[in-house]
């Protein structure tokens, strides 16, 4: 099985390659740069259109899969800061494109204020942390988890939702 990912994000590579595993013995992931339509910080939608593009972008026929991963922000009402942080995943195997979601998680009041500033969320996280590229080594979520979740786990729980379609031979319509 082999498997491309839209990023070359270590934590994102890794997360695919664990989501795969689970489901296929022998598992390939590589990492490719690639160029989006959305903001660098996007919000609501525009995180799954960038997880989609990511996947139709550096998709191949000399792989199985593609996947796309984008974190973004959702507006959520009755939340601290009413937005909550979630990791879309989109696999796309040439013809059909499905859709996952990991866990959604809170960014302290502060970091979301200077993010609807204009700022992204990694770089607003590595001086909240203190730790430079945050968002390619541990993940801002283990940051303020404690360690009880990484980015890897969050990018696993992605991709195996966005997996669940293609295991149960779903059928259905062509996406974007």
């Amino acid at each position: 099985m082999k498997v491309v990912v839209g990023s070359r994000n270590p934590t994102k590579i890794e997360g695919v390659r664990k989501a795969f595993k689970y489901y296929f013995k022998e598992v390939e992931v590589e990492g490719f740069d690639v160029k989006t339509s959305i903001p660098p910080q996007p919000f609501d939608f525009q995180t799954i259109i960038g997880a989609i593009e990511r996947a139709k972008i550096c998709w191949s026929k000399e792989f199985d899969f593609s996947v796309g991963i984008e974190a973004g922000l959702f507006k959520v009402p009755y939340t601290i800061t009413g937005y909550l942080d979630f990791q879309v995943a989109a696999v796309f195997d040439g013809k059909k494109i499905a859709i996952g979601f990991g866990p959604g998680f809170e960014y302290p009041p502060v970091v979301i204020k200077e993010v609807l500033e204009g700022k992204e969320v990694g770089s607003v996280m590595e001086k909240f942390s203190g730790i430079k590229d945050i968002g390619k080594k541990i993940g801002a979520v283990y940051f303020l988890s404690k360690g009880a979740i990484s980015r890897v786990d969050l990018t696993k729980m992605a991709v195996l939702m966005a997996l669940i379609p293609f295991i149960n031979n779903y059928e259905g319509r062509e996406t974007l």
